[in-house]
């Protein structure tokens, strides 16, 4: 069992920089891989970024490729996106999710467990 705890979220104007964590309970979180997903209102939830088990593979959705960057620390349990010229069409909520044995897949349904998610709001 793992549970997920994300912060970091917050108001921001666009072109502002925001860095969410997700804090993972357990002694097995190296063997999780971890995806970044958002949801919108009014919109299905959508892939953000994947960081596989070891860290060494990263995926990001075109949207936001070359602005976010998503990494881990498996000695602290703990994964981040760090966010860089924020649009207002990234405003939506953001979860983290583990995937165990996983390597970082774009599909929601791979992922085990999730965390209750963190608000961003960008605006214009």
């Amino acid at each position: 069992q793992v549970q997920l705890v994300e912060s970091g979220g917050g108001l921001v104007q666009a072109g502002a920089s925001l860095r969410l964590s997700c804090a993972a309970s357990g002694r097995t979180f190296s063997f999780y891989a971890m995806g970044w997903f958002r949801q919108a209102p009014g919109k299905e939830r959508e892939f953000v970024a994947a960081i596989s088990f070891s860290g060494s593979s990263t995926y990001y959705a075109d949207s936001v490729k070359g602005r976010f960057t998503t990494s881990r620390d498996n000695a602290k349990n703990t994964v981040s996106l760090q966010m860089n010229s924020l649009k207002p069409e990234d405003t939506a909520v953001y979860y983290c999710a583990a995937d165990k044995w996983g390597y970082g897949s774009r599909d929601a349904n791979s992922y085990d467990y999730w965390g209750q998610g963190t608000q961003v709001t960008v605006s214009s």
